[in-house]
């Protein structure tokens, strides 16, 4: 088993040819994520760890299923496998410590978002919330709320989210109660991640936070994609302009 450096990742690519999915291309692309493979030279089986997911690709390997990599530090890793022979394996090496649950795909299309409506979600938020960008105050007080640190958690220090990242947050009496930004970044875009407080929600406000992101992407000239872990999010992105592909199966592997 490998470890693929940025300089190698060309010859991984051709296995995910087709997988439309940007935490693959963040990797690949050399942004973020790590892969592993059977060979260095001729690789048939590849794995992506990127954030908090893993996709497995090309022949079946036990070995990489295996591999949970030491400095992995989140409670459970979220295993996408490419075909069932994979999805076997993933089964009899976690018997007792994996469960499976359905995600949901999001098309990936240009010129779907109108402007004047996500500004209208933006002017119906009640004026006792205020919207601001991330700055490193904010960045630190998401870090620090368990909540809320999946909306910067992939990016180690704040001048690397300042650089790469993307997001909004709702404020209300000075503290962070939602949130809108990139959980990941790819050369044509960022992945978005959406979390709002218990208490907040259903009052508008994760439709004003992902418009003004989605807004600031466009503005960009950047593509805000969208992925959603359940049916509400789901409905939230129709709201904003998005359309519905697919649902598709998802491992959780406990591991810590």
């Amino acid at each position: 088993m490998y470890c693929i450096n940025k300089e190698e990742m060309y010859k991984i690519a051709p296995i995910f040819d087709g997988w439309n999915e940007t935490l693959i291309w963040s990797c690949l692309q050399g942004y973020m994520g790590k892969a592993w493979a059977d060979d260095i030279q001729n690789p048939q089986s590849v794995q992506i760890i990127t954030g908090d997911f893993c996709f497995f690709a090309g022949v079946p390997n036990v070995e990489l299923v295996k591999n949970i990599p030491d400095d992995f530090s989140s409670q459970s890793m979220l295993v996408i496998p490419q075909n069932e022979e994979w999805v076997n394996l993933i089964k009899m090496e976690y018997k007792t410590n994996c469960d499976s649950f359905m995600r949901y795909s999001i098309k990936k299309e240009g010129n779907i978002f109108d402007k004047e409506k996500l500004n209208s979600y933006i002017e119906q938020m009640p004026s006792e919330y205020l919207l601001k960008k991330i700055d490193q105050e904010i960045y630190n007080e998401i870090l620090s709320e368990r909540w809320a640190e999946d909306l910067c958690s992939q990016f180690l220090t704040y001048d690397e989210y300042d650089r790469y990242g993307l997001g909004y947050v709702v404020l209300h009496n000075d503290k962070v109660v939602c949130g809108a930004s990139s959980y990941t970044v790819y050369k044509d875009g960022i992945e978005i991640e959406i979390d709002t407080k218990r208490d907040y929600r259903r009052k508008g406000l994760a439709l004003a936070c992902a418009s003004k992101l989605i807004l600031e992407c466009l503005d960009r000239g950047i593509y805000p994609s969208w992925d959603a872990a359940n049916m509400a999010s789901v409905a939230l992105a129709e709201k904003l302009g998005y359309h519905f592909d697919k649902e598709y199966v998802t491992y959780e592997i406990a591991v810590n």
